[in-house]
């Protein structure tokens, strides 16, 4: 091959090599175009993202602070009914303790003495009795609720009976009477009380009524 063919043969090499430069830059034009579009598009959806988790966190926000308002509310209301209940429940006491001092009997026993309120801790034990009678060998415990409930039957017999012996060891030996008294009392509660021998006492306008045909002795 003489020189000029040669010179031919390397134009030809040089000019299919820059073809072939030509046609990958363009495949990686193309690469690059599409990237920077998939780039965008992954701009916009991160963008949209944060926008809906802005309006997202916007939206707790406004929950969590409802939340706090209602919160706020429940604890406001739960104060004001736990006042109520409170100052309900001293009415009754006061009604019941009045009416007992005035006239200290609780079916065939009479008292001498009558006291509100009795509160005694002996190590681990600690309770309190709303009224207490006394006498020279009996003690009325009467427990008042403005209403009266099943479990404060059960209570008053097993643990206020026992809770007042060991408290108040002076009257172990004394017989010990219950009642139960309410603004409240359900027929079947009174049924209970009638049923363990415990004395009812009612309200009636101002007068206090006390149902204590079964009453006994514990």
């Amino acid at each position: 091959m003489d020189t000029l063919e040669e010179v031919k043969e390397i134009l030809k090499r040089v000019a299919l090599q820059q073809e072939a430069r030509e046609k990958s830059q363009s495949r990686i034009d193309v690469q690059l175009l599409e990237l920077k579009q998939a780039q965008l598009k992954t701009d916009a959806q991160l963008a949209k993202t944060d926008a809906q988790l802005a309006k997202t966190d916007a939206q707790l926000a406004k929950t969590d602070a409802q939340l706090a308002k209602t919160d706020l509310k429940l604890k406001e209301t739960s104060q004001i009914l736990s006042s109520i209940g409170i100052n309900l429940g001293h009415t009754a006491e006061e009604f019941f303790f009045y009416s007992l001092e005035s006239n200290p009997k609780i079916g065939n026993i009479t008292f001498d003495h009558v006291e509100a309120n009795i509160k005694s801790k002996v190590k681990n034990i600690q309770d309190e009795f709303d009224i207490v009678l006394y006498n020279g060998d009996s003690i009325g415990l009467v427990e008042i609720k403005h209403k009266v409930h099943p479990n404060d039957i059960e209570k008053l017999v097993t643990n206020k009976v026992q809770n007042f012996r060991l408290l108040f060891p002076v009257y172990k030996d004394y017989n010990i009477y219950l009642g139960i008294g309410g603004m409240s009392i359900p027929s079947e509660v009174a049924d209970m009380a009638h049923t363990k021998g415990i004395a009812v006492l009612r309200q009636k306008g101002d007068l206090m009524l006390i149902e204590d045909n079964y009453m006994k002795v514990y």
